[in-house]
């Protein structure tokens, strides 16, 4: 849901966070214990975005709940470590998925300027090249995150947006 803070629902705040944030503790949960359990470690990858790194107006319980997962991911890292397990976030800018189309017109609306605006001057503006992140960009960092065999590189956000975020 993209709306200015003043105006934005406590229940849509709850939803936002339900989804991002608890799903992603309830998930985490269950997995450390099978992982613990089993005994064979494994790597927990959340799906973060940029704005678990940084913040845009419009999407107060977005970032809120992105950061709480980046946090999460640490603690998962940090617990995690003493029977083998990695913890990592991918944090990707925008990729142009069904959430994405929806927010293009929604951002539209409240900013009072015109979709094709919304992309190029909100959405991409920050990049190096003005293009999306890709569907397969994501996916080739969850592999090299999912493959990487030690804990040298876990309770780490891994930015994949064109350069919109620079650590």
């Amino acid at each position: 849901h993209i709306a200015p803070l003043v105006d934005f629902s406590y229940a849509d705040w709850r939803r936002v966070v339900a989804i991002h944030l608890d799903g992603g503790f309830l998930l985490t949960r269950a997995c450390l214990r099978e992982m613990k359990q089993r005994g064979r470690g494994g790597t927990l990858l959340y799906m973060g975005s940029v704005h678990s790194l940084e913040a845009s107006p419009l999407k107060a319980a977005y970032v809120a709940a992105k950061h709480g997962l980046l946090g999460l991911c640490r603690a998962a890292a940090k617990e995690g470590a003493a029977f083998g397990v990695r913890s990592n976030i991918i944090c990707p800018g925008f990729v142009r998925t069904p959430l994405v189309e929806k927010q293009i017109p929604e951002q539209a609306r409240d900013l009072g300027i015109s979709e094709e605006r919304v992309i190029k001057e909100v959405m991409l503006r920050n990049t190096v090249d003005g293009e999306f992140t890709t569907v397969d960009d994501v996916a080739q960092v969850a592999v090299f995150l999912a493959s990487f065999p030690t804990n040298a590189l876990t309770g780490q956000p891994l930015t994949v947006s064109h350069g919109w975020h620079m650590a």
